[in-house]
């Protein structure tokens, strides 16, 4: 299994030091990806994490997937709100794909630690959960929201979650882990996720990613997957 750790701000780090994410994919390459968006200012205890699973597989999805990132590095450096910047982006997408028919479902997340929330934005893609240990629940984000690239002037939510907490597990993953099937034809499902979770609440994000894809090679046996999956994980920590 591939790893990419990317690098992040380091005052970043000391409050969500705890991070791990990873790509799957069912081609040489496909069109699933994610990225971390640190700011440029002095102000560090803000993060951005985007996940994106574009239509189809292979070297056309790729070159969707690479679009769509360029366009959203280049928007998120210049003001405006999260789901302004998904507008933004998905204007320059539905353009670019009109012939094509091609989308991409993407979830935008925002981390506001000095203020102790988070903001999202969902554009037709899975929804993400935070995990709280304490009170052993999950809380799925999810919002109204089409994916990129279907309907030019689609105008995106902005949704917000407050009293963010030292311990809890944010995930984002694309549909092709949870759709994934067995031999028999079974699907994995969310279930064997919350159950790594639940029963690992003081493991590493890193230890967590790689026992959610342990127990799914177990699951597949033998079997290629038929999608790309993503999966980050992020522990929200405080020195």
């Amino acid at each position: 299994m591939a790893e990419s750790l990317p690098a992040i701000p380091p005052l970043i780090g000391l409050y969500l030091r705890n991070y791990a994410a990873t790509i799957v994919y069912c081609d040489e390459t496909g069109g699933d990806y994610y990225d971390f968006l640190g700011p440029d200012g002095p102000d560090q205890n803000k993060l951005s994490v985007v996940v994106g699973d574009v239509s189809g597989h292979g070297i056309p999805s790729a070159l969707l997937m690479a679009s769509a990132r360029a366009f959203l590095r280049q928007r998120a450096a210049l003001p405006g709100s999260i789901a302004q910047i998904v507008s933004d982006v998905n204007r320059q997408l539905a353009a670019d794909v009109e012939a094509s028919s091609g989308f991409v479902a993407l979830f935008y997340v925002f981390f506001d630690i000095a203020n102790k929330r988070l903001s999202w934005v969902r554009a037709g893609h899975e929804p993400a959960f935070l995990y709280d240990p304490t009170g052993d629940t999950f809380d799925e984000l999810r919002g109204d929201g089409m994916a990129m690239g279907v309907g030019a002037y689609e105008a995106y939510l902005e949704y917000e979650k407050a009293d963010l907490r030292k311990n809890q597990i944010f995930l984002l993953g694309t549909d092709g882990i949870w759709e994934a099937r067995n031999p028999a034809g079974q699907m994995f499902g969310r279930e064997p996720i919350y159950q790594i979770i639940r029963k690992n609440p003081a493991a590493s994000a890193k230890e967590i990613l790689a026992s959610c894809f342990n127990s799914l090679n177990r699951f597949l046996e033998d079997l290629t997957p038929e999608d790309d999956m993503t999966l980050v994980v992020i522990k929200v920590t405080q020195e």
